[in-house]
C-alpha cells in the first residue's frame, strides 16, 4: 500500500526502528542508515539471544528494510546520506537532540534543501523542555509517567517494553498523516514523538478519570488481586486450587456468583463493587480457590464469564487464536531459525509478507551505492577508506 514511499531511518533501539519496521510492512522502501561497525541494536539482545551471530533485538524491528552501513562524520558519507534524502519522501531520527545538528542533517538543514521533506523525530521527552537531555528509556518512562505508580501495587513495570513500541506506532501514525498531507499538498511536516508522551497516552482512560476525579493517590491502594485502580471488582488475577493463574473480567455478580456456586459471592452482589472492591476481590479469591483450573472454566464458560487464562510465552506460541491470527512468523537467519512478531494489522485478509532482513551490518550497502550512480570504483575506494561497510557481501540477488 505504500509503495513508492521512501523513507531514510536514522533510528536505533526501538522506538524508531519499531516506527519504520511498520511503514517497510506497508510497503515503503525504509533505508536505514548505521555506522559501519552496527546500528546499536546488533550488539545487544535481551536474554542473549542471538541467531548465529545476529541479535533478537535487531531481529524484531528491522525487517522489510534495506541497511547501508555509513560514517556520517565523514564528509563523504555525510554526502551518501544527503544524496539518499534528495531520493526520499520522509527522514526518521530517534537520536538525542542536537545530533543530527552537528552533522548537518538536523531538521533545518533538511528542510533548506528540501522544503518538501517530512521530518519526522523520536526522543525519551520531547526536543525541548527540561527533561530534553535527560536519558529517555523504556523503563525510566514507565516510572515518570505514572505507569509503574497505578499497576502492580505501584511497585512494578509492566514486563514489555510498551511504551517504545507504542511510542513507535504512534509515531508511524504520524508520518502516514503527513505523507497523506504531502501527497494531496506537496507540503512537508514536522513530526515529533516522544516515550513519555506514549506512555502517558497508554494510560489516556485511567489519567482522565483520575484527573477528572478526586485526584486520590489513595485509590491506587487497592487488594492485590486487582488489575486497575479504576475498575470496579472482581477485575484483576486470581488463582485455582491447582495454582493456575487466571484474569477475571467485569461481570453480573448474581451471575458470577451462581457461576461459581458461592455464597460469599451471594452475599456480597449487592454491595458497590467500586467503593467496596477489595472486600468483593477477597471474596473473589477465596470462591476460585475451591477449583481446579478445568472444572472453574467449564463452570465459567457455561454461564459466560468474562475471564481468560493467564498465559505464559510458551502457552501463547500455541495459543489457537494467535495461530489462526498469523500472529509469529519463522523465518530463516544464517542457517538458524527465528521467531519473529508479525505485523499487527491484516489487509485484505493477508498478513505483510517478511521480503527481507538485513542480518549483515551494511547488508544493502553496495546496492544502495549502486542506485546512487557509485561506480565499482569508487566504492571499493571509500570502503577501505572507512567511509560505508557492507560492500564486501554478495550482490542482493545472490543471497535471496
Amino acid at each position: 500500500m505504500l509503495h513508492g514511499m521512501r523513507v531514510i531511518s536514522f533510528c536505533h533501539y526501538l522506538q524508531g526502528p519499531a516506527s519504520t519496521q511498520y511503514l517497510a510492512d506497508m510497503g515503503a522502501d525504509v533505508i536505514k542508515v548505521e555506522a559501519i561497525h552496527g546500528a546499536y541494536e546488533r550488539k545487544w539482545s535481551g536474554a542473549g539471544v542471538y541467531v548465529n551471530g545476529v541479535s533478537g533485538f535487531f531481529l524484531c524491528a528491522n525487517r522489510n528494510k534495506r541497511v547501508i552501513a555509513l560514517d556520517l562524520k565523514t564528509p563523504e558519507g555525510r554526502d551518501i546520506a544527503l544524496s539518499l534524502i534528495d531520493s526520499a519522501d520522509a527522514v526518521v531520527e530517534n537520536f538525542r537532540p542536537g545530533v543530527l545538528d552537528r552533522l548537518g542533517l538536523g531538521y533545518e538543514a533538511i528542510k533548506a534543501r528540501k522544503p518538501e521533506i517530512i521530518y519526522a523525530s523520536a526522543s525519551g521527552f520531547g526536543a525541548t523542555g527540561p527533561m530534553k537531555d535527560k536519558p529517555g528509556q523504556d523503563l525510566l518512562v514507565q516510572a515518570r509517567s505514572g505507569l509503574v505508580a497505578a499497576s502492580g501495587g505501584g511497585s512494578t513495570a509492566v514486563g514489555a517494553a510498551v511504551c517504545d513500541q507504542h511510542g513507535g506506532a504512534l509515531l508511524a501514525m504520524g508520518i502516514l498523516a503527513a505523507y497523506v498531507k504531502r501527497l494531496e499538498t506537496g507540503h512537508g511536516t514536522r513530526v515529533e514523538g516522544n516515550l513519555f508522551n506514549a506512555g502517558i497516552d497508554l494510560q489516556a482512560e485511567a489519567i482522565t478519570n483520575y484527573l477528572t476525579g478526586p485526584n486520590n493517590t489513595e485509590l491506587f491502594e487497592r487488594d492485590p488481586h486487582l488489575a486497575t485502580w479504576f475498575h470496579q471488582a472482581p477485575y484483576g488475577i486470581y488463582r485455582t486450587a491447582d495454582e493456575r493463574p487466571i484474569a477475571i473480567s467485569l461481570n453480573n455478580p448474581a451471575t458470577f456468583a451462581d457461576a461459581l456456586d458461592d455464597d460469599g459471592l451471594r452475599a456480597l452482589a449487592r454491595i458497590d463493587l467500586f467503593k467496596d472492591r477489595d472486600a468483593y476481590a477477597r471474596a473473589t479469591a477465596a470462591a476460585v480457590k475451591k477449583y481446579n483450573f478445568e472444572p472453574l472454566a467449564a463452570a465459567l464458560d457455561a454461564l459466560h464469564i468474562w475471564w481468560a487464562p493467564v498465559n505464559d510465552y510458551s502457552d501463547l506460541a500455541n495459543d489457537p487464536q494467535a495461530i489462526h491470527n498469523r500472529v509469529f512468523e519463522k523465518v530463516e537467519v544464517k542457517g538458524g531459525t527465528a521467531t519473529l512478531v508479525n505485523h499487527p494489522l491484516r489487509y485484505d485478509g493477508e498478513v505483510p509478507p517478511v521480503r527481507h532482513l538485513a542480518v549483515e551490518i551494511g547488508h544493502d550497502t553496495r546496492e544502495l551505492l549502486e542506485e546512487l550512480g557509485y561506480d565499482a570504483a569508487r566504492i571499493a575506494r571509500m570502503a577501505e577508506a572507512g567511509v560505508v561497510a557492507g560492500v564486501d557481501l554478495a550482490p542482493v540477488s545472490e543471497q535471496l
